[in-house]
């Protein structure tokens, strides 16, 4: 079958760059491992410039209808403020980071996607083989769950966006560079108590930290950083660690999601090989803390798609592409060192360290100047000084 591109992979980055490409008259295919969506949920924020990019595709406003608008977030410790933060100036049309579990945005994606061509995602299939002949790619399928028989497709591009572990990035040889990171933790949703509103709380103790974030349906998220890997989720252990560390005991009758994870990243060294292209996590694996994965990718694939419309019409943009690959390279960098700092601040320390390092967030968050540059970094913005005019920020549509 040919088409214009092959996306390998259907999670939220993937399906996003096939709802830009097809609304601009590029036919797309998206091939799918799975044969249903992952209703876990993992990613939860959304951050203002990913936001503008789902406004691209007639999305963000369906999806701020359904999240939770975080303005304000708060750092506790020991059950005293140390300092807040406030999002309300980082950016004009979206000055909030959104909560929204990810299986509900994948399903809005894929809505839009289907909206746009009911055929283009195909589930149940493997990549198994790719040539490249330099003007067109072909790319050899087989079905995932067992099935006889192989499938080709042919595109003037294919993209791989298939997860952090992607097979068609072992397929293309694309070396990556791996790092791992001695934080582990431990997450569920459960029942909100409504105490903090619609804020999101860092609870930030010798022990380690527990971040809190406000979800829709009246729920709450827990996250606590452990010491070593956990054996098993457990809602009963994690509901004690929190009450240990916070004084705040989530009901765990009402939990409804329950996640262990280790930490580590992964940055392809090149994200283009002629005419295949690794966005998301396969082109850059960031930790989940902080939230940068995910919007990293959605703002890639925003910068990514009007390149490949020049190359399916036939423009050549070979350095265009190269152009890409290095900015991609460098926002991969910088978003893997914000979630380390993120992770950092998260990691046990003992008196009198732990107080210093509360006094000098409090400190730095009484500074109207560092409070403001803080929450644009935090929310993946660009740092702007002082003299530069809000106005510059693209308005939503």
């Amino acid at each position: 079958m040919a088409t214009d591109v092959v996306i390998v992979g259907g999670g939220p980055v993937g399906l996003y760059l096939a709802a830009a490409l097809l609304q601009e008259g590029v036919s797309v295919r998206i091939l799918e491992q799975r044969t249903e969506r992952n209703i876990h949920t993992r990613a939860i924020g959304i951050h203002p410039p990913a936001l503008h990019a789902l406004d691209q595709v007639q999305l963000a406003a369906a999806m701020v209808q359904e999240g939770v608008p975080i303005r304000t977030g708060l750092a506790v410790s020991g059950g005293k403020t140390v300092g807040t933060m406030s999002f309300d100036g980082v950016s004009e049309a979206f000055p909030f980071v959104l909560a929204l579990p990810q299986n509900r945005t994948e399903q809005l994606l894929e809505d839009r996607v289907r909206a746009l061509d009911s055929e283009a995602i195909v589930r149940g299939v493997k990549v198994t083989g790719l040539h490249d002949d330099g003007a067109r790619t072909a790319v050899v399928v087989e079905p995932s769950a067992g099935g006889e028989g192989q499938r080709h497709f042919t595109a003037s591009f294919v993209v791989a966006a298939d997860g952090a572990r992607s097979h068609l990035r072992k397929v293309l040889g694309v070396p990556v560079c791996t790092k791992a990171y001695p934080d582990h933790y431990l997450m569920g949703d459960f029942a909100d108590s409504g105490h903090h509103g619609q804020m999101a709380v860092l609870f930030l103790e010798s022990e380690g930290i527990v971040e809190s974030f406000p979800l829709p349906g009246g729920l709450r998220r827990w996250v606590v950083r452990l010491g070593k890997p956990a054996e098993a989720a457990d809602a009963h252990r994690l509901a004690g660690l929190v009450l240990q560390r916070t004084g705040i005991l989530p009901d765990v009758e009402t939990n409804t999601m329950l996640s262990a994870f280790s930490v580590r990243s992964t940055l392809a060294r090149s994200t283009v090989a002629g005419r295949a292209l690794l966005i998301g996590d396969a082109a850059h694996e960031i930790s989940p803390i902080g939230g940068q994965g995910m919007n990293l990718g959605w703002m890639t694939a925003r910068a990514l798609s009007p390149l490949i419309r020049r190359g399916v019409a036939g423009d050549p943009v070979e350095g265009a592409l190269k152009k890409f690959e290095v900015k991609q390279l460098r926002a991969a960098v910088v978003a893997r060192r914000q979630s380390e700092i993120n992770m950092m601040l998260g990691r046990p320390l003992q008196s009198p360290f732990l107080q210093l390092r509360n006094l000098a967030i409090g400190a730095a968050a009484s500074v109207p100047a560092i409070n403001r540059w803080t929450a644009r970094r935090f929310t993946m913005q660009p740092p702007r000084t002082p003299e530069a005019h809000a106005g510059q920020e693209p308005s939503r549509k």
